[in-house]
């Protein structure tokens, strides 16, 4: 019988689903909150794990004597600490691509609303407020922007095709540059960061978090960018400076953010939270129930070639046994 945790609260829906895809013959114990002890509760007779947006450190695996192995529901694993896992010879596993398509949605969605203030409108339409003279000086089209992609991978390119009814010009920067095939199937052409700061309507991050990414926009950055411009990012809150991105909004520099992440999540307060030109959601870009079903059963899949001994899909093995990153 193999023992699985899930390590991340959720709703009572997709609870069910968790029970219901299980494999024959096995057991799952969930978290019914983050609460360090109640993850510490869940995981402690296990052997394998899941986590969706939570993470992995020292105490969670002092408590959990059993685990050999935890399958990352997502492809960002900058919350899991690989020395512990080390020491405490544990697997580890993400899942490349596996939300790419819904996070891509999410953030053509956060374009959109920023630009047209769709919360600010809906609010005061709401109570009472009929704003279509004010809507039409202050709302602004995507039509005929320049939107600027950091970071083209698979996540990156779905947004790429997902703008590609939006009659707009699509520009990127990534490290590892594509082919041109690539480029010209996708639209978009090659400039470097900065260029692209200082010409783009719409910057939408796309990258991992790491030392090298965290604060790429800082306060210098944003001053680069083009007047009137707008953020946005569904992919890793560490990479804004939000508090450079508060002072770039008072003084007008640019035009609106939408933010799915946050330096600290949860996030209950932030000076972010009160503006009208804000758009935010609690990062759940690629939170679909859809794509939980088909993600829970790539995570499955996953856990299963790794007990059987067999190799994991390229790209998904972070942490092998007694080994570090192999990413």
């Amino acid at each position: 019988m193999v023992h699985l945790a899930f390590l991340d609260a959720v709703d009572p829906r997709i609870r069910e689903e968790i029970g219901r895809l299980l494999p024959s013959g096995w057991q799952v114990s969930c978290t019914l909150s983050n609460d360090r002890r109640d993850r510490q509760a869940a995981v402690a007779g296990a052997d394998v794990a899941m986590i969706i947006g939570t993470g992995i450190d020292a105490a969670l695996l002092e408590a959990a004597p059993n685990l050999k192995f935890v399958q990352k529901l997502g492809a960002g694993v900058d919350n899991v600490d690989p020395q512990a896992c080390q020491r405490h010879n544990v697997g580890l596993a993400r899942l490349q691509a596996g939300n790419a398509g819904q996070v891509a949605e999410h953030t053509v969605l956060l374009m959109l609303a920023a630009l047209r203030r769709l919360p600010y409108f809906d609010r005061r339409t709401r109570a009472g407020q009929w704003l279509r003279a004010e809507g039409r000086a202050t709302q602004r089209q995507l039509a005929g922007k320049t939107v600027g992609i950091v970071g083209l991978g698979a996540t990156g390119r779905e947004v790429a095709r997902r703008l590609a009814g939006f009659d707009v010009d699509v520009v990127y920067y990534d490290i590892r540059r594509p082919d041109e095939d690539t480029e010209a199937r996708l639209a978009v052409r090659f400039c470097e960061y900065e260029e692209l700061l200082t010409c783009c309507d719409v910057v939408s991050l796309h990258v991992p978090l790491t030392a090298q990414t965290r604060n790429m926009l800082d306060e210098r950055r944003i001053r680069m960018l083009k007047p009137g411009a707008t953020i946005v990012n569904c992919a890793r809150g560490g990479l804004i400076d939000e508090a450079a991105l508060a002072l770039a909004l008072d003084r007008k520099g640019i035009f609106a953010a939408g933010l799915d992440t946050f330096d600290v999540e949860p996030l209950h307060e932030s000076p972010l939270f009160t503006r009208d030109d804000v758009v935010v959601t609690p990062h759940l870009a690629g939170a679909t129930l859809e794509n939980f079903v088909k993600i829970y059963e790539r995570g499955l899949a996953n856990i299963e070639l790794f007990l059987s001994g067999r190799p994991l899909p390229d790209g998904e093995l972070c942490i092998r046994l007694g080994e570090g990153w192999s990413n």
